[in-house]
């Protein structure tokens, strides 16, 4: 157990485009820092970066509205094409209500409007664009890895930050919707607690909760600092994606 953690917001990412090489923007931003990448070191990255990195931006203008989507619309309030977009990234809507539509994406996660966002998307040539999140955040991040980990004669972590809401709590928290090099979940079930009690149900979201330690750097606005370095960590247990951390239906009391 880490006793200590050092977090660092990497330095001069620049605005990222379709395309970018997120492993040399990095390599680059560590040079600027004088830091060079240990074993147990962690990035987190925010997701708007990556998902510009693979182009994952849909023009508004070109999105035609179903009747579902303008039915929607008229309740929410909102663009029904931008209503469109939203169920286009989802399996099913869970609630809606003016300028609110939370839905099940299809990666399993419940979320604002498919975690699509206008924010921190520059405009090109007046089109309205909007951001998707990534198609395989697990993927991106074991990609992401792959290019660095050649660099550390150790492990390497890789988190993949996106900003959520969370159910009967107000304001929003980092949460990891990627991950790879290190277990998004952290089984304690069998370890003694203080007093030598074997936990049966202790299960920790490490990977959630170097996200959320992150974004207090990342931020939600102007900030720019789109990758941190979370150094001090360290874990025992196999490396998984942040998929798992997504409660399955068969355990959910609330669908």
């Amino acid at each position: 157990m880490a006793t200590s953690l050092a977090l660092h917001a990497l330095p001069g990412i620049p605005m990222v485009a379709a395309g970018d090489d997120l492993a040399a923007l990095i390599q680059a931003a560590l040079a600027r820092a004088g830091l060079t990448l240990q074993p147990g070191d962690v990035l987190v990255l925010a997701q708007k970066i990556v998902s510009k990195a693979e182009g994952r931006i849909v023009d508004i203008a070109t999105v035609t509205p179903t009747p579902d989507a303008i039915a929607l619309a008229a309740t929410t309030q909102k663009d029904p094409r931008m209503v469109q977009v939203i169920l286009d990234q989802s399996v099913r809507v869970v609630r809606a209500r003016p300028n609110l539509i939370i839905v099940e994406h299809k990666r399993g996660w419940i979320m604002a409007n498919a975690g699509i966002d206008h924010s921190n998307v520059a405009p090109q040539d007046g089109a309205e664009r909007v951001l998707l999140l990534p198609e395989d955040p697990d993927a991106s991040a074991e990609a992401l890895r792959a290019r660095l980990a050649p660099q550390v004669n150790g492990p390497l972590g890789i988190v993949i930050s996106d900003s959520f809401g969370r159910a009967w709590r107000r304001g929003t928290a980092g949460i990891a919707i990627g991950a790879a090099g290190l277990p998004a979940l952290v089984d304690l079930r069998g370890n003694p607690d203080l007093f030598g009690r074997i936990l049966e149900v202790s299960i920790t979201g490490f990977a959630d909760e170097i996200a959320a330690a992150a974004s207090l750097l990342q931020g939600q606005g102007d900030e720019a600092q789109p990758v941190i370095l979370v150094r001090g960590l360290t874990w025992n247990q196999p490396a998984m994606g942040a998929a798992n951390l997504v409660r399955p239906p068969s355990e959910d009391l609330f669908r």
